[in-house]
């Protein structure tokens, strides 16, 4: 069959998307290259701010479009914890409450991620929360909502799109690397925590396809979250101070590469180790003039009063 103009002009405009996504994709890859540099100071973005309910900060995320910062917390209530009732905290990055949620029956919160989308933003965590006897509930499903200030919402609510993205898995939980779109989820499959990676255009497609699935490392003190920036993880781990932990503490972060599962790089953390109390907790990528900052959460003051605070690390390697 003859080739016409108009062929010819059909080739080159395919051609031409091609070449258009193919640079979107290299210049979302130089973007995120490199890793951070785990022994590197961290500095100060947010120090011992109140938050909406009075509880321990569990994980945070930023929109970077909107200069905002949104935490999850297990809602004030001695029966949160058990019935996975979440709040969910938008501050100022100077750290003033600018608004709240209610999550009833969502899970516990060790992550979440955000996703600015024109002048609003939505919220991925986790949600249809199970009890696991022990006293806390965990999400079995992802779930995209827009913030709306003061609203409660449940797992039923209309307000949700929930996600299934692997069949049986338990413990799920989300964050969003902002340099490459991507939504990394841990989940717990057959018992073993796993991280997998996909295109968070495809998820929402109802089209996700895994782009990398690894194991969580061993050797890993109590988890308490993590994030990602280009091709590699970043994993937090540590308990509160006490007798037997001391300052500056046993806060450690963990750098794998998603790639191969391979543990790259372990550092203790010693941000913040003039804090009272000071648990880690929750970990996400700051936008700053174009270049990225790896955050980490502590968690201060006394129970009925805790305070949060935001450090990072910038140095890339």
């Amino acid at each position: 069959m003859p080739v016409t103009r108009r062929d010819l002009l059909k080739v080159g405009a395919g051609a031409a998307a091609a070449a258009l996504a193919g640079t979107e994709t290299a210049a979302a890859a130089a973007s995120a290259a490199g890793r951070f540099d785990l022994a590197a100071p961290a500095g100060q973005l947010i120090w011992k701010k109140a938050l909406y309910d009075e509880t321990v900060l569990q994980s945070f995320a930023f929109d970077n479009a909107h200069g905002h910062i949104y935490l999850a917390q297990l809602k004030n209530g001695s029966g949160s914890a058990a019935a996975g009732d979440l709040c969910v905290t938008k501050l100022s990055l100077s750290g003033s409450v600018l608004g709240h949620m209610y999550l009833k029956g969502f899970g516990h919160g060790v992550q979440i991620g955000v996703e600015p989308s024109g002048s609003s933003a939505y919220l991925w965590t986790e949600t249809d929360a199970v009890a696991d006897g022990s006293g806390n509930a965990w999400g079995r499903r992802l779930a995209r909502f827009k913030f709306v200030n003061g609203q409660t919402l449940t797992p039923s609510s209309s307000a949700l799109t929930k996600y299934t993205l692997i069949s049986g898995a338990t413990s799920t939980t989300c964050a969003i690397d902002p340099s490459t779109n991507r939504l990394i989820m841990r989940c717990r499959v057959g018992g073993q925590a796993r991280f997998v990676a996909y295109s968070l255009a495809a998820v929402k497609a109802g089209t996700a396809k895994k782009l990398y699935d690894v194991a969580q490392p061993s050797g890993l003190g109590v988890f308490q979250g993590y994030t990602a920036y280009g091709n590699y993880l970043y994993l937090l781990d540590g308990t509160a101070y006490g007798p037997s932990n001391p300052a500056p503490g046993n806060t450690y972060i963990t750098c794998v590469d998603l790639r191969t599962g391979a543990k790259v790089q372990r550092s203790l953390s010693q941000a913040g180790k003039s804090l009272d109390y000071r648990e880690p907790e929750g970990m996400a990528i700051q936008i700053v003039s174009g270049r990225p900052r790896l955050c980490l959460g502590l968690a201060s003051g006394v129970a009925g009063a805790r305070k949060a605070s935001i450090f990072y690390k910038s140095a890339l390697v």
